[in-house]
């Protein structure tokens, strides 16, 4: 009896891994105004309560790029990704150049290589994974991904002057 048990619960340890890793993991997948994908942004929680985000793209203008997490998980190509809302903001003001920022969706400018490549990864603690910590991605109307057509000036309210909207994705 004690074999058997032993070897269900061996047999339940992957898949409760796997659902643990999925919890743990969220992505976007990026289209452009013409709705063609340009790449993905993935979200990983780590040990720490940091959350680790990777952002791989392509067919992206060249230069530095405001990039920001939206409050609402849309990307209507039909408003230019107005859909999406504005900044994930809970109470706070945009940007680090302001007193009362940054908004959780507020994150460093990409910069973008002459080829249209954009590969870069970094770390925030301004949101979280699931819908049970502080500024959750998964909340009850989602989140989005977007990247501006300039830079954020990380202080003009609400939203950094950084342009329109040439990216978007919805956080899954």
């Amino acid at each position: 009896m004690r074999a058997t048990v032993t070897a269900m619960l061996a047999a339940l340890l992957p898949l409760t891994a796997a659902h643990a890793q999925e919890a743990e993991s969220l992505s976007a997948n990026m289209v452009n105004t013409e709705e063609s994908a340009v790449g993905t942004v993935t979200f990983n929680a780590t040990p720490s309560g940091m959350v680790h985000i990777v952002v791989e793209m392509t067919d992206l203008p060249p230069g530095p790029h405001g990039f920001h997490i939206h409050e609402t998980g849309e990307c209507s190509t039909e408003n230019n990704f107005e859909s999406a809302g504005g900044h994930y903001a809970g109470d706070m003001e945009h940007g680090v150049l302001s007193e009362n920022g940054p908004h959780p969706g507020d994150l460093p400018n990409v910069h973008v290589g002459e080829n249209g490549v954009l590969k870069v990864e970094f770390f925030t603690d301004r949101v979280s994974i699931g819908e049970d910590g502080e500024n959750p991605l998964q909340d009850e109307d989602g989140s989005a991904v977007v990247i501006h057509a300039g830079a954020d000036d990380y202080s003009s309210q609400p939203s950094g002057d950084a342009g329109d909207r040439i990216a978007c994705g919805v956080i899954q």
